[in-house]
């Protein structure tokens, strides 16, 4: 995989999970890295960490459901980088319940991040990227896009809304140079879903129905973003990545 030394990456929901992995690996590649989540005090530990080991790293707070966040965001970015390169639009936000009682707050707090942050994210970042002639966004959804799953209806839901923008706004966005694709990850370790992980019934079901028999690692998703991130990929736009373990196959 190439080297991405000056290459400015924003990750949204970049202080854990999938998004702080991915930070980390873009940064081992030399990119100059941006992470950004409502939590302040985690970015800059994990930007602490990134400059150990001589890479910029800028935190940046940001509730990717507030548009002056997101705004705020990628003005800071540009002062300190003059460009963006890469957007991964990875925060995202759910809520386990039975259909019947989920709230209209739910429903909001679920789309503002999961729809309307990822759109207005991309937005900021392409306003960039078309002055620039190029650029490349990466939307997270989910195989809860196409594949239905109990009590999390609004988020499946939001996460298919994922893959059709990511093939609207890469349709649109192509003449100017910018590149939209999604990863749609299935289960994945996180400490996100820690307390799913304990339960060991419902560990040894989710597990049979993968046909790799194994949950998938962070690293897995962030292999892909790297991919895409990358020359190797100039020629894919509008594409949605299954790193599922199988589960679509069956």
């Amino acid at each position: 995989m190439e080297n991405f030394k000056e290459k400015v990456i924003v990750v949204t929901g970049g202080s854990r999970g999938l998004g702080a992995q991915m930070v980390r690996d873009f940064a081992s590649k030399g990119a100059n890295v941006v992470i950004s989540s409502r939590n302040q005090e985690v970015c800059q530990d994990l930007a602490h960490e990134i400059r150990e080991n001589g890479v910029n790293a800028l935190p940046i707070a940001c509730d990717v459901g507030n548009l002056n966040d997101i705004r705020q965001l990628f003005e800071k970015t540009l002062q300190q980088f003059g460009r963006i390169d890469v957007l991964i639009n990875n925060a995202g936000a759910n809520v386990t319940k039975p259909a019947t009682e989920v709230t209209e707050e739910d429903w909001d707090m679920i789309y503002d991040v999961n729809i309307k942050g990822l759109f207005f994210c991309s937005q900021e970042a392409a306003k960039i990227m078309i002055k620039q002639n190029q650029g490349k966004i990466i939307n997270i959804s989910s195989v809860g896009g196409v594949k239905p799953y109990k009590r999390i209806a609004p988020y499946t839901a939001s996460k298919a809304a994922v893959i059709h923008l990511t093939k609207s706004l890469a349709a649109e966005w192509a003449r100017n140079g910018i590149l939209v694709n999604s990863i749609a990850p299935g289960l994945i370790s996180t400490e996100i879903n820690k307390s799913e992980m304990e339960n060991k019934k419902w560990l040894e079901g989710a597990i049979k129905a993968i046909p790799l028999r194994r949950l998938g690692e962070p690293k897995d998703i962030s292999s892909i973003a790297l991919y895409l991130a990358s020359d190797a990929a100039n020629y894919v736009t509008g594409q949605t990545f299954f790193i599922d373990g199988g589960t679509l196959s069956e």
